[in-house]
């Protein structure tokens, strides 16, 4: 189908954006624990970021973020009384429990669950899962809502097909597209899906000694298989077990795929050669693998300047742009890669783009965590519901919105505040509005 385009679905920066240091196995996260965030900051750079990229051509989409605090899962966990003796007693008993029902995790909407094209599926359609984000509390607390938002504005059973979120369990701790590539000619055309896993729930596998793998090959199989992939649209990988322990708590961050490209580093793949055979094998283009050695990047600056976690996006002509956080600028190491072996080797990438999302970087996410991508034809756009497409009026709502609602300065302590909690409310119950998703939020559902 040559009329379809790939939309980057943006996850839009919560207001209680904080740092917590909630997420184990994510260097980023845990060394700016308690650091004071700027959550008005974090969402226009992440809403200027989408901006740019739709007046660069690219097609662009807003996803909104969750309820926050979550006061039904405190009370769920015996917190009672009114809200603000919930916030209270929850910040006294259990300040940790406080910060996960904060977190603002979900503007990373890579883990939004994973997407499978039309073109590639049995019945046409396009087909979501939920990821379960099983594997941290804060997290599993997101799946619930991802589904109605995902469902509110893929709606037409017509042109999309939502499926159930695997079982919350170590088994299926499945983590969303952040472990999912897919390899293709054009995002048209029928292409290969590279599932990344970090274990085997049932078998035995090399794991990581420091961190904990989150996503399993049983959840990946069993996604595959609701979406109705068969053998030959598959390849399973499983990541190095030594790239994990060094912070690689998912496989955007050190692996990248777009079209036919495969930008990845050495120490991404347990099996490098196996993974890459695999796909040329089973793919109808041909495979261009850019490989990073450690030698010119390591481990080290791969996850501080999140490379890897970068947008890869083709352009009309078939070349295509690189977005990377401006952390790969500040790494000369890395900056010097990205001129020697990416923009000038033998592959199709040929322009960089550098942006600035360092209040979501100081929680370990870049461009590439920010999105989720869904290749859409004509039609299926045409078939969206709402107004969640990004173009320039609904830029400028989206940046008012941010600068009526949002805080400048939020310190771990401030999540107790009940005047916050009020405000999220009012800024959510707003934004349904200006996106015209109706009503997909705990608070709007009685």
């Amino acid at each position: 189908m040559s009329n379809v385009r790939e939309v980057n679905f943006d996850g839009l920066v919560g207001p209680t954006h904080n740092y917590s240091g909630l997420a184990h196995g994510n260097v980023a996260s845990m060394s700016h624990e308690g650091l004071i965030s700027n959550p008005k900051e974090g969402a226009l750079q992440g809403l200027a970021k989408m901006k740019s990229l739709l007046d660069a051509g690219f097609a662009q989409g807003v996803l909104p973020p969750q309820q926050r605090p979550d006061l039904g899962a405190l009370r769920a966990l015996g917190f009672s009384g009114s809200n603000a003796e919930v916030l209270a007693r929850a910040a006294t008993e259990a300040p940790q429990i406080l910060r996960a029902v904060c977190s603002a995790s979900s503007m990373w909407t890579a883990n939004a669950g994973t997407v499978t094209p039309s073109v590639d599926a049995p019945d046409g359609r396009v087909h979501f899962t939920p990821a379960n984000l099983q594997s941290s509390f804060h997290r599993y607390l997101e799946p619930e809502t991802t589904a109605r938002v995902l469902a509110a504005i893929f709606h037409d059973q017509a042109h999309f097909a939502h499926h159930p979120v695997l079982p919350a369990t170590p088994a299926f701790s499945d983590e969303g597209a952040a472990n999912h590539t897919r390899l293709c000619a054009e995002h048209g055309e029928t292409g290969v899906h590279l599932f990344v896993y970090g274990r085997q729930a049932f078998g035995g596998t090399l794991e990581p000694k420091r961190f904990p793998a989150r996503q399993t090959l049983e959840a990946s199989q069993a996604v595959a298989r609701q979406h109705g992939l068969n053998e030959g649209q598959t390849v399973f990988a499983q990541q190095h077990p030594e790239a994990i322990d060094a912070g690689v708590f998912h496989n955007d961050v050190i692996a990248v795929g777009n079209g036919p490209v495969l930008l990845y580093h050495q120490m991404a793949f347990l099996d490098e050669q196996q993974t890459l055979d695999e796909l040329r094998r089973k793919m109808a283009t041909p495979l261009i693998p850019v490989r990073v050695p450690v030698e010119a990047v390591s481990m080290e600056d791969a996850v501080s300047s999140y490379l890897f976690n970068s947008q890869l996006l083709s352009q009309p002509d078939g070349s295509m742009t690189l977005v990377v956080p401006g952390e790969c600028q500040e790494n000369k190491a890395v900056w010097r890669t990205v001129q020697d072996l990416l923009l000038a080797g033998a592959n199709p990438i040929s322009e960089v783009l550098v942006k600035d999302v360092k209040q979501s970087m100081r929680n370990g996410g870049g461009p590439a965590c920010l999105r989720l991508r869904v290749a859409l034809s004509e039609a299926e756009r045409s078939a969206l519901s709402g107004r969640v497409l990004l173009d320039e009026a609904l830029y400028g709502e989206l940046t008012a919105w941010v600068e009526r609602h949002y805080r400048d300065r939020l310190a771990p302590a401030d999540l107790a505040d009940p005047q916050l909690a009020e405000e999220t409310l009012t800024a959510l119950d707003e934004l349904t509005r200006i996106l015209r998703i109706g009503n997909v939020y705990p608070f709007q559902l009685g």
